[in-house]
């Protein structure tokens, strides 16, 4: 069984400007569940500090449109235990990981261990998916406005992915003069409503409802850009 995990460069559960990609994560997910079940997904809202809105707009998505069982992990709050989570965390066959602060969300679940639980389900075959913060958080670098607001500037990320990437490419297309003075050799852009799919760990095309997805390549200074193909 292939590992999974979906980047989603940005885009809206609330007015589900992503069904079509949501609709192949489904998909996905529920085909581990095994025929004829429903599927578990359980969602994080970590980055956006434990939105119950969020949660939400993800259960009337992925319980009304596609028919999983939706669950959510609180790690802020004092709601439920890490212990509680990890429970939940096993039971999953999709986790997705929403949006907000990127930084927040690395240093509640670098603190928690909850990095290694997530993790640890993807390598056991749950569908691993998230938005924005979400999406970016695993690779080795990352573009994010979580350090000042309304700027954005690279950091680390978790470095489960290799090489770098950012959301929102359509609104920060100066992620390729970034790419050049870090000397990233390889980077991925997602634009809002686009998303890139990786199987262990390695991007086989773009899934896309309105946005496209890109690999960039550092060679000789100069970037070349590929637009990926969209997954049939």
């Amino acid at each position: 069984m292939k590992r999974v995990f979906v980047s989603i460069g940005g885009g809206e559960l609330r007015n589900k400007t992503t069904a079509p990609i949501d609709a192949h994560i489904a998909a996905l997910a529920k085909s581990r569940a095994g025929e004829g079940e429903r599927g578990y997904a359980l969602f994080f809202p970590t980055a956006s500090h434990d939105s119950n809105p969020y949660f939400n707009s993800f259960r009337k998505t992925y319980t009304s449109l596609f028919d999983m069982k939706s669950d959510v992990a609180i790690l802020t709050k004092g709601l439920m235990t890490v212990e509680h989570v990890a429970e939940k965390i096993a039971k999953a066959n999709l986790i997705y990981v929403g949006g907000g602060d990127t930084l927040y969300l690395m240093q509640v679940w670098r603190e928690t261990g909850v990095d290694k639980l997530v993790w640890e389900a993807y390598e056991r075959g749950a569908v691993l998916a998230g938005l924005s913060a979400g999406a970016i958080c695993w690779f080795d670098d990352i573009y994010t406005d979580s350090l000042v607001e309304g700027e954005c500037a690279p950091y680390r990320g978790l470095g489960r992915i290799k090489g770098a990437g950012t959301p929102h490419y359509n609104s920060r297309p100066d992620f390729n003069r970034v790419v050049k003075e870090q000397g990233y050799p390889l980077s991925y852009a997602i634009e809002d409503d686009a998303a890139i799919l990786f199987e262990d760990e390695a991007p086989v095309g773009a899934l896309s409802s309105g946005g496209s997805a890109y690999r960039l390549r550092l060679d000789g200074g100069e970037i070349k850009k590929e637009k990926l193909e969209l997954v049939k």
